[in-house]
């Protein structure tokens, strides 16, 4: 701001604190005007020039040589000093002004200053500003020039960037869960994979990713998992699917067959008569336990016979067709 405006500005009054008001109290006042009406937090237009006008108002009054400044021109456009024209001198004794200025040019009690006139008419106020060793400079103050500029704790907040991570589980792990070590920034941490995740799937650990800027959330950690296949056991869903081997007189007759679950323990299927290789059979409350649910452990039935049958066998098996009737020649014309 030119120094040539100050006096018809009240910067005081702008900021609400009184003329003898301390450093800190100047502080405080434009700190809370700051916050209400910044224009990254209050979109008015009226709250836009407010901000401009507090901004100006606390660059002077901030500066110790700005704030002298001011006060003793503030001084002078209130009539504080005594003009008196000389004859042929074409110019006033500013001899009023010792009280003001005196020790900002050195000089003591009873000085004197003088300003010359051009054509008998009073000094421009410009140059009565360059005295200070300023002149009436472009706005801005000590803020390059920015409106702004003076509000340093206004920042827009950062968001931090989010990480990708990838874990590898055991497929036991994958249906029923676990607890598992990370390590970001040298920090180390746990976290627990739920039950039923399945291979490629992608886990979201909100605010662990890379920290925000000027008050800005954390970014997020993504995990993706990598889940180890089974020999034995597959996902579908919430339900665990098994092969369940059975003989032929099993499927044909109807069985009870007992079989180990993912955990070893035994569970029993109830084979109904007449299954073939793909029936499948079922053990309530066995497969994954979630918090959308319990599933199922599913056996699939897979008829099987021995590798190398005997001479009595064989013969057992001819007489099962003939008994089957036209079974054999349906399968036959499904071929």
């Amino acid at each position: 701001m030119a120094e040539n405006e100050w006096l018809s500005k009240d910067f005081y009054k702008v900021l609400g604190v009184s003329k003898d008001a301390s450093d800190q109290e100047i502080t405080k006042a434009y700190r809370k005007l700051a916050r209400q009406y910044h224009p990254d937090l209050n979109k008015t237009k009226e709250a836009e020039e407010k901000f401009k006008d507090i901004s100006e108002a606390y660059d002077v009054l901030s500066n110790k040589d700005s704030r002298q400044k001011y006060d003793a021109i503030r001084q002078f456009g209130m009539g504080g000093a005594r003009f008196a024209g000389g004859a042929g001198g074409g110019g006033f004794d500013a001899g009023g002004f010792s009280d003001i200025f005196g020790s900002m040019f050195g000089g003591g009690n009873g000085s004197h200053i003088r300003f010359q006139t051009n054509g008998g008419g009073p000094t421009n106020i410009n140059d009565i500003f360059s005295m200070f060793g300023g002149g009436a400079g472009p706005a801005g103050g000590a803020y390059g020039g920015s409106p702004y500029g003076g509000y340093q704790e206004a920042s827009r907040p950062e968001n931090g960037e989010d990480r990708n991570s990838k874990v590898t589980l055991t497929f036991r792990q994958a249906v029923k869960g676990a607890t598992v070590s990370l390590s970001v920034d040298g920090k180390k941490f746990k976290t627990h994979i739920p039950a039923g995740v399945k291979d490629g799937q992608k886990i979201r650990l909100a605010g662990k990713g890379k920290p925000g800027r000027n008050g800005g959330k954390a970014g997020d950690l993504y995990l993706e998992l990598s889940v180890k296949p089974d020999d034995r056991f597959m996902l579908r869903g919430h339900d665990l699917v098994m092969t369940l081997p059975v003989t032929v007189g099993e499927a044909v007759c109807g069985a009870k067959v007992e079989a180990r679950d993912i955990d070893g323990e035994s569970v029993t299927f109830k084979v109904p008569a007449g299954s073939s290789s793909g029936t499948e059979v079922r053990v309530s409350g066995k497969g994954v336990q979630a918090s959308r649910g319990t599933g199922d452990l599913i056996g699939r039935v897979e008829i099987r016979v021995p590798a190398k049958p005997g001479m009595g066998l064989k013969r057992a098996a001819k007489e099962f067709d003939k008994e089957s009737g036209g079974f054999a020649d349906e399968l036959a014309s499904q071929r």
